[in-house]
């Protein structure tokens, strides 16, 4: 399978390229872009067993003069202190403007490496290698990079759109099961608000909770469609004027789980998986959505292995609070993405208190 995608800017456009086996030509596709011989690539222990020599091995071959960067794993270290160690290595590789950091990972990393290139030398290349399912479809695409404040999710960042992004189908072939779930979240997500045939495309499959047990061809209209969906969403609008805020589908209320349970308990598409189900009730509790719909939605989440009740002991009125500090918050009111059918959301800020509550207590 090779496609690719452009997402196209006013400032800097790049193609998102899609292909099995692609991840040895990286160098090759990379020299096309003309950039400086210097790159550092950033990855974690895990990703860099897997992927590292081979990522390292392109790159030289292509005449590049490689740095590496190895980062803990995990959403809770998804802060200053490991953007600290990024800069610490671009000062002693003596990266220049002209210079690129390779982001080897999954969103965590992605989001890191981004995050540093947009600061370094106030601004490098940088090249997302995304290696799970959710950093395929999602974090990867569409230049939102950033660190975690321990009260709020990504509170900290900057819009950065990368030079290319790279995808390379075969690397799911490592990635843990509870991780290929986490990106289905993302891939119904797709679904739910821009494109209702890779939602029906998803109801027929039999099974979406493990990667051997979804068909290659499923595999290849998931990632084409999920990421020409993004690419179409940022085209319109680049840093998320309006359009583009309907891409935080679930992510309100997930956000604000994720946070609460110290991004340890459950990990970035579980916590969108149960702000799915709240937003979905919430959208039929206005009489915004058919109860159909919500069933048909929160069905193919199950179908995925995903949560669709929140975590035991969680303090309901402590989301409520949490929902305050999110990025998407205007003059004191939370901003909601509702769906209206499947295919199509509207954005809100009318959302009563009482009714979020209500929806929280039921699930």
């Amino acid at each position: 399978m090779t496609s690719v995608i452009n997402v196209n800017l006013p400032e800097q456009s790049y193609e998102i390229a899609i292909a099995s086996a692609s991840l040895d030509q990286l160098g090759e596709r990379m020299t096309s872009l003309h950039l400086g011989k210097k790159v550092l690539l950033v990855s974690n222990p895990t990703i860099f067993k897997h992927y590292g020599e081979r990522a390292i091995t392109s790159l030289t071959a292509a005449g590049f003069e490689v740095a590496t960067c190895n980062l803990p794993p995990g959403e809770r270290y998804k802060n200053l202190n490991s953007i600290q160690k990024i800069y610490d290595s671009a000062l002693e590789h003596r990266l220049e403007r002209s210079s690129t950091i390779v982001a080897l990972g999954g969103g965590v990393v992605g989001d890191m490496a981004g995050f540093a290139a947009a600061t370094w030398l106030r601004g490098i290349n940088v090249v997302q290698v995304p290696t799970t399912l959710l950093a395929m479809v999602d974090s990867s695409v569409g230049g939102k990079t950033g660190v975690n404040h321990p009260h709020g999710k990504n509170l900290i960042g900057a819009f950065y759109q990368p030079r290319f992004v790279l995808i390379d189908p075969d690397v799911l072939k490592t990635l843990p099961m509870r991780e290929f779930r986490a990106g289905m979240a993302e891939v119904i997500k797709y679904g739910v608000i821009w494109d209702a045939e890779l939602f029906a495309q998803l109801e027929a499959s039999k099974h979406l909770n493990q990667l051997r047990y979804v068909k290659p061809e499923l595999i290849e209209t998931i990632l084409t469609r999920s990421c020409q969906a993004k690419a179409d969403v940022v085209s319109k609008d680049e840093k998320e004027g309006g359009l583009r805020a309907i891409l935080n589908y679930g992510h309100t209320i997930g956000h604000a789980v994720e946070s609460l349970t110290g991004y340890r308990l459950v990990n970035h598409g579980e916590a969108v998986a149960i702000g799915m189900v709240a937003a979905g009730q919430i959208a039929a509790a206005l009489g915004l959505w058919q109860k159909e719909d919500v069933e048909r939605q929160n069905a193919l989440i199950q179908k995925a292995g995903l949560p669709t009740q929140l975590p035991e002991g969680i303090d309901i009125e402590g989301i409520i609070d949490a929902l305050q500090l999110d990025k998407k918050v205007r003059d004191g009111k939370v901003r909601f993405i509702l769906p209206t059918q499947i295919g199509v959301v509207t954005i809100t800020d009318e959302v009563p208190a009482d009714t979020i509550r209500k929806v929280l207590q039921h699930m």
